[in-house]
């Protein structure tokens, strides 16, 4: 049923729509901008495969309880004393 879908003819009638819409002068900046935005996603995604492949023993050891509770203390204590 749709084995021919995209025929090149198909395409060129697209391309000759975006002519018609943008201008031939608008195509080189949509281009552009097309693939600066396909090399932001790469690269985001290319991070992300790369922080999430990080061994959690590289990370720093969480700080103990009772240390973050004397933390909290003392910010209650400084905050106090500057109101």
């Amino acid at each position: 049923m749709f084995s021919g879908i995209f025929q090149p003819i198909h395409l060129l009638v697209i391309l000759v729509i975006v002519m018609i819409i943008w201008g031939p002068g608008k195509l080189p900046e949509l281009g552009e901008g097309l693939g600066k935005s396909i090399r932001a996603f790469k690269k985001a995604i290319k991070d992300t495969h790369a922080s999430a492949s990080t061994p959690i023993e590289d990370s720093p050891p969480p700080t103990p309880i009772e240390h973050q509770e004397e933390k909290s203390a003392n910010y209650q204590e400084e905050k106090g004393a500057n109101s």
